[in-house]
């Protein structure tokens, strides 16, 4: 047993790993100046929620193993400085994940757009065939209580994010993990306030792959033209396994062409870890998505509501096109978010141009106080029209008022489409469902 600290334990990553660590039979610790649901929640459940929300020296002592560091944190937290004073173990958590992982076959699941889908779909066919294995997911999923698991299983499966790795450590996550099976589902430039040009951005998935480990493997998504450069520029040791957005003949409860890209990214990887695509397709047909990934939140007899975390436009693209494909009778009312550093950047906005155009009603929400919150410069209504290049567009920036509207309408035939890695200054969408149905 060890004795190990979370700063920033109320991170979607660092609860689950601090739970994971926990039931793995180590004393945890942690501490955070915010903790909100569904992380407060869970932390109570396994007694780990800080007795005190705010940081405090006192908890950081010389008997301590190791430090897990969140992103959330800043580079002069209190706990951190008493950490380094006193010379204790520091990790980000993708560190700690690799150290718990040195001696496993990792995989590493990369790219822009459907890296938790993906995660997801390996891992639930993986259970199905009863495969041990640990895992990081970034998404809640059906029938699996955490979104980390550490145990002795020999693989583990993870999902590669390319955002910072911790305030003291500027790679991205990914870059970590060192794979000895790769994948990169696609390229498409976000977290411009990190990656301030395509280049750049591009750049971390090259060495992303560059990081696979001796006789390694890539799988990487052939209609992708900067991902295929990559691939074709890997070390002569890499085995190459590219794949496409072909249908296969079952029946399947997810939709969309970006569904079926990460399908047959899973299914590639399934084949190597020694599952046939036979025995996957009989796991997937009952794989009903990640959370809100296309998530259905209610349905009626002719309408339904789905959420999803769309908020780059590749994102929001592939979200609002799978929705109308999907019910191509019904209207399409799509409304997202703008939340992110880079959404909600001027520079990168024009970047959203046509993406909500097969919605039949578009509508964009910002909060202005989250601009401001994020120390970035104002954006106006006007400007989001503009950017967005859609005369009857609607912008609003504040969620009341839209959630009045939106239960003014006649909803009939119609499906809401709710995009949004925030949460529309604490809309419900439950609640909206319901009074919508």
């Amino acid at each position: 047993m060890k004795k190990i600290h979370f700063i920033a334990i109320g991170g979607s990553a660092m609860h689950n790993l601090a739970i994971a660590l926990h039931l793995k039979g180590h004393k945890v610790t942690g501490s955070d100046d915010e903790i909100f649901d569904p992380a407060c929640g869970r932390l109570a459940k396994y007694g780990l929620l800080p007795s005190a929300v705010g940081w405090d020296v006192t908890r950081i002592t010389s008997d301590i193993d190791a430090i897990v560091l969140g992103m959330h944190a800043r580079a002069d937290n209190p706990e951190l400085l008493r950490a380094q004073e006193l010379g204790l173990r520091i990790f980000s958590y993708p560190e700690y994940l690799y150290e718990q992982s040195k001696e496993k076959k990792r995989v590493v699941i990369g790219g822009s757009h459907g890296k938790t889908t993906v995660t997801a779909m390996i891992l639930h066919v993986l259970r199905g065939m009863g495969v041990d294995c640990d895992y990081m997911v970034g998404a809640q999923l059906d029938g699996f209580e955490v979104m980390v698991r550490l145990s002795d299983a020999p693989v583990m499966i993870i999902e590669g994010d390319e955002y910072l790795t911790s305030p003291i450590d500027r790679r991205p996550k990914f870059h970590l993990y060192h794979p000895h099976i790769a994948v990169i589902n696609g390229i498409a430039w976000d977290h411009i306030n990190v990656f301030p040009t395509f280049e750049n951005y591009v750049e971390q998935f090259d060495i992303f792959a560059r990081s696979i480990e001796p006789n390694g493997a890539l799988l990487y998504y052939e209609g992708d033209e900067e991902v295929r450069k990559i691939a074709l520029s890997a070390r002569p040791d890499i085995a190459l396994y590219p794949y496409n957005s072909n249908k296969p003949d079952v029946e399947l409860q997810v939709f969309g062409k970006h569904n079926l890209q990460n399908l047959n990214a899973a299914m590639n990887v399934c084949a190597l870890l020694g599952i046939s695509s036979d025995k996957f397709l009989e796991q997937i047909k009952t794989f009903k998505g990640a959370s809100r990934r296309l998530e259905l939140v209610l349905s009626g007899a002719s309408t339904a509501v789905y959420k999803d975390f769309a908020h780059s436009p590749s994102k929001l693209l592939a979200t609002v096109t799978a929705m109308k494909e999907q019910f191509p009778s019904r209207t399409l009312v799509a409304a997202m978010e703008l939340h992110t550093f880079s959404s909600l950047s001027k520079e990168f906005l024009s970047h959203y141009r046509g993406c909500m155009d097969k919605a039949d009603v578009a509508i964009v929400y910002f909060n202005p106080h989250a601009v401001e919150h994020k120390k970035m410069p104002s954006i106006s209504r006007e400007l989001i029209h503009e950017a967005f290049g859609r005369d009857d567009l609607q912008v609003y920036d504040n969620s009341s008022l839209l959630v009045a509207d939106l239960l003014s309408r006649e909803w009939k035939n119609s499906n809401l489409l709710w995009m949004t890695s925030g949460n529309f200054d604490g809309v419900n969408e439950k609640d909206l469902a319901e009074k919508i149905i």
